[in-house]
Protein backbone atom coordinates (compact mmCIF):
# COMPACT_ATOMS: atom_id res chain seq x y z
CA UNK A 1 0.00 0.00 0.00
CA UNK A 2 1.54 3.29 -0.98
CA UNK A 3 1.47 6.26 1.30
CA UNK A 4 -0.01 9.53 0.23
CA UNK A 5 0.34 12.91 1.86
CA UNK A 6 -2.59 14.83 3.21
CA UNK A 7 -2.93 18.57 3.37
CA UNK A 8 -1.77 19.39 6.94
CA UNK A 9 -4.68 21.76 7.53
CA UNK A 10 -7.18 19.14 6.35
CA UNK A 11 -5.62 16.63 8.74
CA UNK A 12 -5.77 19.06 11.65
CA UNK A 13 -9.38 20.03 10.95
CA UNK A 14 -10.48 16.42 10.53
CA UNK A 15 -8.57 15.33 13.61
CA UNK A 16 -9.97 18.15 15.72
CA UNK A 17 -13.50 17.40 14.49
CA UNK A 18 -13.09 13.69 15.23
CA UNK A 19 -11.88 14.42 18.75
CA UNK A 20 -14.73 16.91 19.20
CA UNK A 21 -17.17 14.09 18.50
CA UNK A 22 -15.31 11.41 20.46
CA UNK A 23 -14.64 13.57 23.51
CA UNK A 24 -16.94 16.59 23.35
CA UNK A 25 -19.99 14.44 22.60
CA UNK A 26 -19.10 10.84 23.41
CA UNK A 27 -17.74 11.72 26.83
CA UNK A 28 -18.83 15.17 27.84
CA UNK A 29 -22.21 15.89 26.28
CA UNK A 30 -23.65 14.34 29.43
CA UNK A 31 -22.32 17.22 31.55
CA UNK A 32 -24.42 20.07 30.03
CA UNK A 33 -27.39 17.74 29.51
CA UNK A 34 -27.32 16.59 33.16
CA UNK A 35 -29.18 19.65 34.54
CA UNK A 36 -31.82 19.15 31.85
CA UNK A 37 -32.28 15.50 32.80
CA UNK A 38 -32.43 16.43 36.50
CA UNK A 39 -35.11 19.00 35.67
CA UNK A 40 -37.02 16.41 33.64
CA UNK A 41 -37.01 14.16 36.71
CA UNK A 42 -35.60 11.18 34.81
CA UNK A 43 -32.61 10.80 37.16
CA UNK A 44 -31.08 12.13 40.39
CA UNK A 45 -27.48 12.87 41.42
CA UNK A 46 -26.90 9.26 42.47
CA UNK A 47 -28.01 7.81 39.15
CA UNK A 48 -26.14 10.61 37.37
CA UNK A 49 -22.96 9.48 39.10
CA UNK A 50 -23.67 5.92 37.98
CA UNK A 51 -24.01 7.01 34.35
CA UNK A 52 -20.83 9.08 34.56
CA UNK A 53 -18.92 6.18 36.09
CA UNK A 54 -20.20 3.81 33.39
CA UNK A 55 -18.84 6.16 30.73
CA UNK A 56 -15.45 6.38 32.44
CA UNK A 57 -15.28 2.60 32.88
CA UNK A 58 -16.04 2.30 29.18
CA UNK A 59 -13.25 4.78 28.50
CA UNK A 60 -10.87 2.52 30.42
CA UNK A 61 -12.02 -0.56 28.50
CA UNK A 62 -11.64 1.35 25.22
CA UNK A 63 -8.13 2.41 26.13
CA UNK A 64 -7.19 -1.18 26.91
CA UNK A 65 -8.81 -2.31 23.66
CA UNK A 66 -6.74 0.26 21.76
CA UNK A 67 -3.61 -1.38 23.14
CA UNK A 68 -4.69 -4.74 21.73
CA UNK A 69 -5.70 -3.66 18.21
CA UNK A 70 -3.31 -5.37 15.75
CA UNK A 71 -0.85 -2.99 14.12
CA UNK A 72 -1.85 -4.23 10.67
CA UNK A 73 -5.39 -2.90 11.09
CA UNK A 74 -6.20 0.19 9.06
CA UNK A 75 -6.40 2.92 11.68
CA UNK A 76 -8.72 5.05 9.56
CA UNK A 77 -11.25 2.21 9.58
CA UNK A 78 -11.15 2.25 13.38
CA UNK A 79 -11.61 6.04 13.43
CA UNK A 80 -14.62 5.84 11.12
CA UNK A 81 -16.12 3.07 13.23
CA UNK A 82 -15.84 5.19 16.38
CA UNK A 83 -17.53 8.13 14.63
CA UNK A 84 -20.48 5.99 13.57
CA UNK A 85 -20.72 4.38 17.00
CA UNK A 86 -20.76 7.73 18.80
CA UNK A 87 -23.55 9.05 16.58
CA UNK A 88 -25.68 5.95 17.13
CA UNK A 89 -25.07 5.68 20.89
CA UNK A 90 -25.80 9.37 21.41
CA UNK A 91 -29.08 9.11 19.52
CA UNK A 92 -30.15 6.07 21.54
CA UNK A 93 -29.74 8.04 24.79
CA UNK A 94 -32.92 9.89 23.81
CA UNK A 95 -34.96 6.71 24.28
CA UNK A 96 -36.96 6.66 27.55
CA UNK A 97 -35.39 3.38 28.65
CA UNK A 98 -33.46 4.32 31.78
CA UNK A 99 -32.09 0.84 32.45
CA UNK A 100 -30.32 0.89 29.07
CA UNK A 101 -28.58 4.22 29.66
CA UNK A 102 -25.78 2.66 31.70
CA UNK A 103 -24.90 0.33 28.84
CA UNK A 104 -25.10 3.13 26.28
CA UNK A 105 -22.83 5.42 28.30
CA UNK A 106 -20.40 2.54 28.81
CA UNK A 107 -20.20 1.85 25.07
CA UNK A 108 -19.87 5.57 24.34
CA UNK A 109 -16.87 5.62 26.66
CA UNK A 110 -15.30 2.71 24.77
CA UNK A 111 -15.76 4.48 21.45
CA UNK A 112 -14.43 7.72 22.92
CA UNK A 113 -11.15 6.22 24.13
CA UNK A 114 -10.51 4.26 20.94
CA UNK A 115 -11.33 7.33 18.87
CA UNK A 116 -8.98 9.50 20.92
CA UNK A 117 -6.02 7.11 20.67
CA UNK A 118 -6.34 6.33 16.98
CA UNK A 119 -7.27 9.83 15.84
CA UNK A 120 -4.32 11.30 17.73
CA UNK A 121 -1.87 8.71 16.42
CA UNK A 122 -3.07 8.82 12.82
CA UNK A 123 -3.12 12.61 12.59
CA UNK A 124 0.34 13.00 14.11
CA UNK A 125 1.60 10.39 11.64
CA UNK A 126 0.22 12.33 8.66
CA UNK A 127 1.85 15.52 9.92
CA UNK A 128 5.27 13.95 10.40
CA UNK A 129 7.85 15.14 7.92
CA UNK A 130 5.67 17.99 6.67
CA UNK A 131 7.47 20.66 8.63
CA UNK A 132 4.14 21.69 10.11
CA UNK A 133 4.04 22.94 13.71
CA UNK A 134 0.27 22.84 14.04
CA UNK A 135 0.01 19.36 15.52
CA UNK A 136 -1.26 20.62 18.86
CA UNK A 137 -4.25 22.17 17.07
CA UNK A 138 -5.66 18.65 16.75
CA UNK A 139 -6.25 18.75 20.48
CA UNK A 140 -8.49 21.80 20.19
CA UNK A 141 -11.18 19.29 19.22
CA UNK A 142 -12.26 18.20 22.71
CA UNK A 143 -12.45 21.79 23.92
CA UNK A 144 -14.34 22.89 20.83
CA UNK A 145 -16.75 19.99 21.28
CA UNK A 146 -17.27 20.88 24.93
CA UNK A 147 -17.86 24.55 24.11
CA UNK A 148 -20.23 23.77 21.26
CA UNK A 149 -22.21 21.23 23.26
CA UNK A 150 -22.39 23.62 26.20
CA UNK A 151 -23.66 26.49 24.06
CA UNK A 152 -26.15 24.22 22.31
CA UNK A 153 -27.41 22.93 25.66
CA UNK A 154 -27.74 26.51 26.91
CA UNK A 155 -29.90 27.38 23.92
CA UNK A 156 -32.04 24.31 24.36
CA UNK A 157 -32.45 25.02 28.08
CA UNK A 158 -33.58 28.55 27.24
CA UNK A 159 -36.13 27.11 24.81
CA UNK A 160 -37.36 24.68 27.45
CA UNK A 161 -36.41 21.56 25.48
CA UNK A 162 -36.01 18.20 27.19
CA UNK A 163 -32.87 16.18 27.78
CA UNK A 164 -34.00 13.54 25.28
CA UNK A 165 -34.26 16.20 22.59
CA UNK A 166 -30.76 17.39 23.45
CA UNK A 167 -29.34 13.90 22.88
CA UNK A 168 -30.96 13.79 19.44
CA UNK A 169 -29.61 17.23 18.54
CA UNK A 170 -26.07 16.23 19.51
CA UNK A 171 -26.38 13.01 17.52
CA UNK A 172 -27.54 14.94 14.47
CA UNK A 173 -24.71 17.46 14.71
CA UNK A 174 -22.18 14.65 15.12
CA UNK A 175 -23.56 12.89 12.05
CA UNK A 176 -23.23 16.02 9.91
CA UNK A 177 -19.65 16.67 11.04
CA UNK A 178 -18.71 13.01 10.52
CA UNK A 179 -20.00 13.16 6.96
CA UNK A 180 -17.91 16.26 6.27
CA UNK A 181 -14.62 14.75 7.49
CA UNK A 182 -15.29 11.19 6.33
CA UNK A 183 -13.13 11.33 3.18
CA UNK A 184 -10.09 12.68 4.99
CA UNK A 185 -9.82 9.44 6.91
CA UNK A 186 -9.09 7.45 3.77
CA UNK A 187 -6.73 4.64 2.97
CA UNK A 188 -3.19 4.87 1.58
CA UNK A 189 -2.09 7.01 4.51
CA UNK A 190 1.08 6.84 6.54
CA UNK A 191 0.92 4.16 9.23
CA UNK A 192 0.60 5.64 12.69
CA UNK A 193 4.10 4.56 13.70
CA UNK A 194 5.46 6.76 10.92
CA UNK A 195 5.42 9.66 13.33
CA UNK A 196 8.09 9.74 15.98
CA UNK A 197 9.95 12.39 17.85
CA UNK A 198 12.87 10.05 18.06
CA UNK A 199 14.06 7.22 20.21
CA UNK A 200 14.97 7.75 23.81
CA UNK A 201 17.87 10.12 24.19
CA UNK A 202 18.93 9.01 27.63
CA UNK A 203 22.66 8.99 28.16
CA UNK A 204 22.61 5.21 28.43
CA UNK A 205 20.44 4.84 25.33
CA UNK A 206 17.85 2.96 27.38
CA UNK A 207 14.76 4.09 29.27
CA UNK A 208 14.85 3.22 33.00
CA UNK A 209 12.18 0.67 33.86
CA UNK A 210 10.71 2.86 36.59
CA UNK A 211 10.18 5.87 34.31
CA UNK A 212 7.08 4.65 32.50
CA UNK A 213 5.19 3.60 35.67
CA UNK A 214 5.92 6.97 37.28
CA UNK A 215 4.86 8.84 34.17
CA UNK A 216 1.65 6.81 33.92
CA UNK A 217 0.89 7.34 37.63
CA UNK A 218 1.26 11.09 37.30
CA UNK A 219 -0.94 11.12 34.21
CA UNK A 220 -3.58 9.11 36.05
CA UNK A 221 -3.69 11.74 38.80
CA UNK A 222 -4.65 14.28 36.14
CA UNK A 223 -7.65 12.12 35.30
CA UNK A 224 -8.88 12.25 38.88
CA UNK A 225 -7.90 15.87 39.39
CA UNK A 226 -10.12 17.41 36.75
CA UNK A 227 -13.00 14.95 36.46
CA UNK A 228 -15.11 16.16 39.39
CA UNK A 229 -15.17 19.65 37.91
CA UNK A 230 -15.78 18.27 34.41
CA UNK A 231 -18.69 16.11 35.58
CA UNK A 232 -20.46 18.33 38.06
CA UNK A 233 -19.57 21.92 37.07
CA UNK A 234 -23.13 22.90 35.98
CA UNK A 235 -24.57 21.34 39.14
CA UNK A 236 -21.97 23.08 41.35
CA UNK A 237 -22.80 26.37 39.66
CA UNK A 238 -26.53 25.83 40.14
CA UNK A 239 -26.01 25.19 43.86
CA UNK A 240 -23.65 28.16 44.26
CA UNK A 241 -25.59 30.84 42.37
CA UNK A 242 -29.16 29.54 42.00
CA UNK A 243 -31.27 31.42 39.53
CA UNK A 244 -28.34 33.23 37.94
CA UNK A 245 -28.62 33.82 34.18
CA UNK A 246 -24.95 32.78 33.96
CA UNK A 247 -25.52 29.17 35.04
CA UNK A 248 -25.07 27.79 31.53
CA UNK A 249 -21.97 29.85 30.74
CA UNK A 250 -19.33 28.04 32.78
CA UNK A 251 -19.20 24.76 30.85
CA UNK A 252 -18.79 26.42 27.43
CA UNK A 253 -16.16 28.67 29.03
CA UNK A 254 -14.29 25.55 30.14
CA UNK A 255 -14.33 24.30 26.54
CA UNK A 256 -13.22 27.62 25.04
CA UNK A 257 -10.34 27.75 27.52
CA UNK A 258 -9.35 24.20 26.51
CA UNK A 259 -9.17 25.30 22.86
CA UNK A 260 -6.98 28.26 23.82
CA UNK A 261 -4.76 25.98 25.89
CA UNK A 262 -4.20 23.63 22.96
CA UNK A 263 -3.13 26.53 20.74
CA UNK A 264 -0.83 27.90 23.41
CA UNK A 265 0.76 24.47 23.83
CA UNK A 266 2.21 24.77 20.34
CA UNK A 267 3.99 27.97 21.29
CA UNK A 268 5.80 26.84 24.42
CA UNK A 269 9.56 26.52 24.38
CA UNK A 270 10.80 23.26 22.87
CA UNK A 271 14.11 23.66 24.71
CA UNK A 272 12.69 22.90 28.13
CA UNK A 273 11.79 19.41 29.34
CA UNK A 274 8.19 18.50 28.45
CA UNK A 275 7.72 17.39 32.04
CA UNK A 276 8.23 20.99 33.11
CA UNK A 277 5.30 21.97 30.90
CA UNK A 278 3.24 19.21 32.48
CA UNK A 279 4.20 20.37 35.97
CA UNK A 280 3.04 23.90 35.21
CA UNK A 281 -0.18 22.65 33.62
CA UNK A 282 -1.03 20.50 36.66
CA UNK A 283 -0.41 23.36 39.10
CA UNK A 284 -2.54 25.73 37.03
CA UNK A 285 -5.38 23.22 36.99
CA UNK A 286 -4.98 22.60 40.73
CA UNK A 287 -5.44 26.32 41.39
CA UNK A 288 -8.53 26.34 39.17
CA UNK A 289 -10.11 23.41 41.00
CA UNK A 290 -9.34 24.95 44.40
CA UNK A 291 -10.80 28.32 43.36
CA UNK A 292 -14.24 26.77 42.90
CA UNK A 293 -14.13 25.92 46.61
CA UNK A 294 -13.06 29.30 47.99
CA UNK A 295 -14.60 31.66 45.41
CA UNK A 296 -18.17 30.57 44.81
CA UNK A 297 -19.72 33.55 43.05
CA UNK A 298 -20.10 33.95 39.27
CA UNK A 299 -16.67 35.55 38.79
CA UNK A 300 -14.93 32.89 40.85
CA UNK A 301 -16.61 30.06 38.96
CA UNK A 302 -15.72 31.71 35.65
CA UNK A 303 -12.05 32.03 36.62
CA UNK A 304 -12.08 28.45 37.90
CA UNK A 305 -13.58 27.20 34.63
CA UNK A 306 -10.87 28.97 32.63
CA UNK A 307 -7.97 27.73 34.78
CA UNK A 308 -9.20 24.13 34.76
CA UNK A 309 -9.95 24.25 31.04
CA UNK A 310 -6.72 25.86 29.82
CA UNK A 311 -4.46 22.86 30.58
CA UNK A 312 -7.12 20.22 29.90
CA UNK A 313 -6.13 19.13 26.38
CA UNK A 314 -2.64 20.65 26.56
CA UNK A 315 -1.82 17.99 29.15
CA UNK A 316 -2.84 15.27 26.69
CA UNK A 317 -0.80 16.86 23.90
CA UNK A 318 2.35 17.07 26.04
CA UNK A 319 1.91 13.56 27.43
CA UNK A 320 1.25 11.87 24.07
CA UNK A 321 4.30 13.48 22.52
CA UNK A 322 6.45 12.52 25.50
CA UNK A 323 5.31 8.92 25.12
CA UNK A 324 6.38 9.00 21.47
CA UNK A 325 9.83 10.13 22.57
CA UNK A 326 10.13 7.52 25.30
CA UNK A 327 8.73 4.72 23.13
CA UNK A 328 9.67 5.11 19.46
CA UNK A 329 7.48 2.21 18.27
CA UNK A 330 4.08 0.67 19.12
CA UNK A 331 2.76 4.16 19.76
CA UNK A 332 -0.91 3.24 19.90
CA UNK A 333 -0.16 0.61 22.54
CA UNK A 334 1.59 3.01 24.89
CA UNK A 335 -0.83 5.84 24.19
CA UNK A 336 -3.56 3.35 25.07
CA UNK A 337 -1.74 2.55 28.30
CA UNK A 338 -1.61 6.21 29.29
CA UNK A 339 -5.25 6.68 28.34
CA UNK A 340 -6.18 3.63 30.43
CA UNK A 341 -4.43 4.96 33.52
CA UNK A 342 -6.05 8.35 32.95
CA UNK A 343 -9.39 6.56 32.77
CA UNK A 344 -8.75 4.85 36.11
CA UNK A 345 -8.30 8.28 37.65
CA UNK A 346 -11.57 9.42 36.08
CA UNK A 347 -13.46 6.38 37.29
CA UNK A 348 -12.55 7.22 40.87
CA UNK A 349 -14.14 10.69 40.65
CA UNK A 350 -17.94 10.11 40.71
CA UNK A 351 -17.79 7.29 43.30
CA UNK A 352 -15.64 9.55 45.50
CA UNK A 353 -18.30 12.26 45.25
CA UNK A 354 -21.01 9.70 46.01
CA UNK A 355 -19.15 8.39 49.06
CA UNK A 356 -18.60 11.90 50.38
CA UNK A 357 -22.22 12.93 49.78
CA UNK A 358 -23.40 9.89 51.74
CA UNK A 359 -21.45 11.09 54.78
CA UNK A 360 -22.20 14.81 54.80
CA UNK A 361 -25.48 16.59 55.36
CA UNK A 362 -24.76 19.53 53.08
CA UNK A 363 -24.30 19.09 49.32
CA UNK A 364 -22.07 22.15 49.01
CA UNK A 365 -19.78 20.89 51.78
CA UNK A 366 -19.57 17.55 49.99
CA UNK A 367 -18.53 19.15 46.73
CA UNK A 368 -15.99 21.36 48.57
CA UNK A 369 -14.30 18.32 50.11
CA UNK A 370 -14.26 16.40 46.83
CA UNK A 371 -12.79 19.35 44.94
CA UNK A 372 -10.15 19.91 47.62
CA UNK A 373 -9.03 16.29 47.30
CA UNK A 374 -8.93 16.64 43.50
CA UNK A 375 -6.76 19.75 43.77
CA UNK A 376 -4.33 17.96 46.07
CA UNK A 377 -4.12 15.07 43.59
CA UNK A 378 -3.01 17.48 40.87
CA UNK A 379 -0.33 18.96 43.12
CA UNK A 380 0.96 15.45 43.84
CA UNK A 381 1.05 14.74 40.10
CA UNK A 382 3.11 17.87 39.52
CA UNK A 383 5.50 16.78 42.27
CA UNK A 384 5.95 13.39 40.58
CA UNK A 385 7.08 15.11 37.37
CA UNK A 386 9.58 17.19 39.33
CA UNK A 387 10.96 14.00 40.89
CA UNK A 388 11.21 12.43 37.42
CA UNK A 389 13.14 15.41 36.08
CA UNK A 390 15.69 14.94 38.86
CA UNK A 391 15.83 11.15 38.53
CA UNK A 392 15.72 10.97 34.72
CA UNK A 393 17.14 14.24 33.37
CA UNK A 394 16.97 13.12 29.74
CA UNK A 395 19.18 14.65 27.11
CA UNK A 396 19.95 17.67 29.29
CA UNK A 397 21.29 17.79 32.79
CA UNK A 398 19.19 19.43 35.51
CA UNK A 399 21.48 22.45 35.31
CA UNK A 400 20.80 22.92 31.60
CA UNK A 401 17.08 22.56 32.16
CA UNK A 402 17.19 25.37 34.70
CA UNK A 403 19.23 27.44 32.29
CA UNK A 404 16.62 26.85 29.57
CA UNK A 405 13.91 28.12 31.92
CA UNK A 406 15.84 31.25 32.82
CA UNK A 407 16.91 32.07 29.28
CA UNK A 408 14.64 34.79 27.77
Amino acid sequence: MSNRSHNPFAVVLAGAASLAIAMGVGRFAFTPILPMMLHDGVLDLTSAGTLATANYVGYLVGALAAMLVPRKWDHTFVIRLTLLSTVLLTALMSAPVAHAWVVLRFLAGVASAVGFVFTSGWCLAQLSGTGSSIGSAIFTGPGAGIAASGLAASGMTFLGLSGSTAWLVFAGLSAVISAIIWKTFGKNSKPSDAYSVGTSTRASGKVPKSEMPLFAFAYGLAGFGYIITATYLPVIAKNSIPGSPLLTVFWPLFGIAAVAGSLLAARVSHKADVRLHLTGAYLLQAVGVALSVVWRDAIGLAVSSILVGLPFTAISFFAMNEIRRIRSTHHARYMGLLTAVFAVGQIMGPPAVGAIMARVADVDAGFDLALAIASIALVVGAAVYVVMIVMFPGERSAVKVVQAIRRP
